[in-house]
């Protein structure tokens, strides 16, 4: 039976930091995609940026795969950015960019002038139907705080359609909410822990995690050290609302945000991909425990600090912490070489191993600015002597590869966690 809870299109918007993370977010299923470019983003430090010359590219590839555009344009901004903003904004309006996602109201301002399409950021703070209106006059779709319930955000869903309230397209506004990936300790984002230490602002792109780092808690009277299972107390585990999903897309909203524009090309095709599987498995009615359980295991061999699954959503309390540094990710990655050749007729790929080796049965993972993401399992492996179970670093290899790749991508093999396999 299918969902009667569907009544929006559900729109999957996947992280593209580089041209790698687009393709892999287009071949996983996103029906958007949104990056930056160097200067006036949020990852302008964390993430490595397009160029502006770039966006023709951008839109080409996308348009070609019905697949909308969204640039962030979402920093603070000072008297001495205008003009560049103004200049990104009209590239990007040039380009044919779907929209720009902002914070500041004078770039929604001129945004608005040039006819580029706004869509609000998770820092404007959204968090009532009162704000909704003020911001449906500059933004056709509005991201949510999000320390919001679904309780509230169905509320908020429910008076934009009883209501009737449009965007400056005059079509009713959208709601956007995050659905996977780093939470910030602040409220919506919005935090001033790297500024005032390194004098380094997040609301301009340049945090530096400070907040991810282990601390120890001192009483200052008494000099006594206060005693905490866990010395991270200030970063959060992933949000995680798979589990969830269902009663997220029963809310109203029409976007689920994935985060992630500083992650690997790994990250942002599982995580993708199994949301858009989600999506479709909830349309179709067939929303079942045991594919829940799968998706979770999947999502979990990619970058993540442990998992809060259903966040705020649920109106759990505030956070769960992540009790370590880094990755809890179950596989790891091992780049091993690069393509040297392949034979589409064929469907094989020559490599050349220059850093470790691989055997029959191996996990491997190929990645390239055109290719995206390729993943499968070695089925046989062939050297200049023939036929072999085994290649050891410095060898050219051949094997079969189902894709098309391409010359200089590059060849990594999957392994456990807990593998001791070379790093």
């Amino acid at each position: 039976m299918k969902s009667d809870n569907m009544k929006n299109k559900i729109e999957v918007m996947a992280p593209a930091g580089n041209f790698e993370s687009l393709n892999a977010a287009i071949k996983a299923g996103a029906d958007s995609v949104y990056f930056g470019i160097k200067g006036l983003n949020m990852r302008s430090l964390g993430a490595k940026n397009f160029e502006i010359d770039d966006l023709k590219e951008i839109v080409r590839i996308c348009n070609e795969n019905n697949v909308k555009t969204y640039l962030t344009l979402n920093v603070v901004m000072y008297d001495d950015d205008m003009q560049k903003m103004k200049d990104i904004a009209n590239a990007a309006k040039e380009a044919g960019i779907t929209a720009a996602i902002v914070m500041d109201v004078a770039a929604m301002n001129y945004c608005n002038e040039i006819g580029l399409e706004v869509h609000t950021s998770t820092q404007v703070n959204v968090s009532n139907i009162e704000a909704v209106k003020f911001f449906s006059k500059f933004a056709d779709t509005i991201v949510l705080a999000r320390e919001l319930n679904l309780n509230q955000i169905t509320e908020i869903c429910r008076q934009i359609e009883e209501e009737h309230i449009t965007g400056p397209k005059g079509e009713l506004l959208k709601i956007e909410i995050f659905v996977h990936g780093a939470l910030c300790v602040s409220i919506s984002g919005k935090c001033y822990m790297s500024l005032t230490s390194y004098n380094k602002s997040a609301n301009r792109g340049e945090c530096l995690q400070t907040c991810r780092r282990k601390y120890r808690i001192i009483d200052d009277e008494t000099g006594n050290e206060l005693m905490i299972e866990n010395g991270y107390v200030m970063s959060p585990k992933d949000l995680c609302t798979i589990t969830v999903l269902d009663q997220i897309i029963a809310s109203g909203v029409s976007v689920l945000k994935i985060e992630g524009r500083g992650r690997s090309v790994d990250y942002v095709y599982t995580v993708t991909k199994t949301y858009k599987e989600a999506v479709e498995a909830i349309r179709e009615g067939n929303f079942t425990k045991e594919k829940i359980d799968n998706w979770v295991k999947e999502l979990e061999t990619v970058f993540n600090r442990g998992f809060w699954h259903g966040g705020y959503y649920l109106g759990n309390k505030t956070g769960e912490w992540s009790g370590s540094y880094g990755s809890k990710a179950t596989k790891k990655k091992i780049q091993l070489g690069k393509v040297v050749n392949y034979y589409s007729k064929k469907k094989v790929g020559d490599f050349e191993l220059q850093s470790d080796g691989i055997k029959v049965g191996d996990e491997f993972m190929i990645t390239g600015p055109t290719t995206g993401i390729v993943k499968g399992f070695v089925e046989s492996i062939y050297t200049e002597e023939g036929e072999t179970e085994e290649a050891v670093k410095g060898q050219l290899i051949s094997f079969p590869v189902d894709e098309k790749i391409r010359k200089n991508d590059k060849l990594f093999k999957l392994v456990n966690s807990d593998s001791k396999a070379k790093q």
